[in-house]
């Protein structure tokens, strides 16, 4: 019976996995609008910046050491193409037990854009994102370009030749 159950789990895990390498599934979809409290207090619209330039969705948590790599070497990306319309979006997806470092951490880090709260996990449903660190690109005009889960150092680079891409359209 126990050894049932590990199959089990362990087909599940898998099937998760495979739908969200399954770029086929959200690749050219309308990205779904969204809106989120950020750290400021406020609250952000995913809308607000369509239209404006590429759109970087970060879901990551704070416990997940390969989500906070992977921010800082994005905040890279930000810092050097904000200027030209790119925007990042950190969505926390942390639970109450880890949801009060979130703050602190990106004002020690100086992240100079929004950081999100999704604690109930509704934006992470609709965007697929069962694991983290999970990201997401969309395009100026709402479209979802790229979807990626993990990270590893260098794939800041891929997404990099992604972003220029669609700055240069």
């Amino acid at each position: 019976m126990k050894s049932s159950r590990i199959i089990l789990i362990v087909i599940l895990l898998h099937v998760i996995s495979l739908a969200q390498n399954d770029n086929l599934s959200v690749i050219g979809r309308t990205a779904p609008n969204f809106k989120l409290e950020n750290t400021d207090g406020g609250i952000t619209s995913l809308n607000d910046f369509i239209g404006k330039g590429p759109i970087l969705l970060c879901f990551r948590s704070s416990c997940c050491k390969s989500a906070v790599a992977q921010l800082e070497a994005f905040s890279g990306l930000f810092t050097e193409y904000s200027d030209s319309g790119f925007t990042l979006l950190a969505i926390a997806v942390d639970e109450e037990n880890t949801v009060a470092k979130v703050k602190p951490y990106a004002k020690s880090k100086k992240f100079n854009f929004p950081v999100l709260y999704d604690t109930d996990g509704n934006v992470s449903r609709i965007y697929y994102a069962f694991d983290v660190p999970f990201s997401v690109l969309i395009d100026s005009s709402g479209k979802i370009t790229y979807s990626h889960l993990g990270y590893m150092k260098g794939d800041e680079i891929e997404l990099e030749n992604n972003i220029t891409e669609l700055l240069a359209k």
